[in-house]
């Protein structure tokens, strides 16, 4: 993840590839429900006015990543799974009956398969990338964008020419996990 951009512009072609291999994330019934509201140039300024105050910017840890020239903010559309799964080769799932009806939110996973894929995807093409959370603000980005209230937002993607300067978050010093502490070969062991 990077926390440390320079202002350089993106150019939309590698961003539209980067977002065209995401749509090829693995997908429930390949529904698909996933947007990407995409914010450049004064965009930006606005969600960063919205989601972190200028009295919050002065103590900052990451000031450089404010200067990212895109924000991806991705949303999971619950309705579009529940329509797809009320399809002719669907329907005996039942799960087209409502969201209530999923034991898995799977417009959910299928948004962090996406998020995932571009957050790889901006690497190979060079660029940075860091997913974070948007704590606060969340109801003005909404309103100042048009974005519609039962869309599920996952957070922010950040995206840029990465400077290399940044420092590490302070989570980065904590150990992997090791491979034989998160696999169960048969039987369920405790790690």
């Amino acid at each position: 993840m990077s926390r440390a951009f320079d202002a350089r512009p993106v150019p939309r072609e590698t961003i539209e590839a980067v977002v065209d291999l995401a749509t090829r994330a693995p997908s429930a019934g390949k529904t698909q429900g996933w947007h990407l509201l995409i914010l450049e140039g004064d965009a930006v300024a606005s969600f960063w006015r919205d989601t972190l105050p200028a009295e919050r910017r002065e103590t900052f840890a990451w000031p450089e990543l404010l200067d990212a020239p895109l924000i991806m903010l991705p949303f999971a559309d619950p309705q579009m799974y529940v329509a797809r799964y009320g399809e002719h080769d669907k329907v005996g799932t039942g799960l087209g009956a409502g969201t209530d009806a999923w034991p898995v939110p799977y417009w959910t996973v299928d948004t962090s398969f996406a998020v995932m894929t571009v957050l790889l995807a901006c690497t190979d093409v060079g660029l940075g990338a860091l997913f974070f959370a948007v704590f606060s603000g969340e109801s003005a980005v909404r309103q100042r964008f048009g974005v519609p209230d039962e869309l599920q937002l996952l957070g922010a993607i950040a995206v840029g020419y990465p400077t290399g300067t940044d420092r590490p978050g302070r989570s980065a010093s904590r150990a992997r996990r090791q491979a034989r502490a998160v696999t169960h070969w048969g039987q369920w062991t405790r790690s």
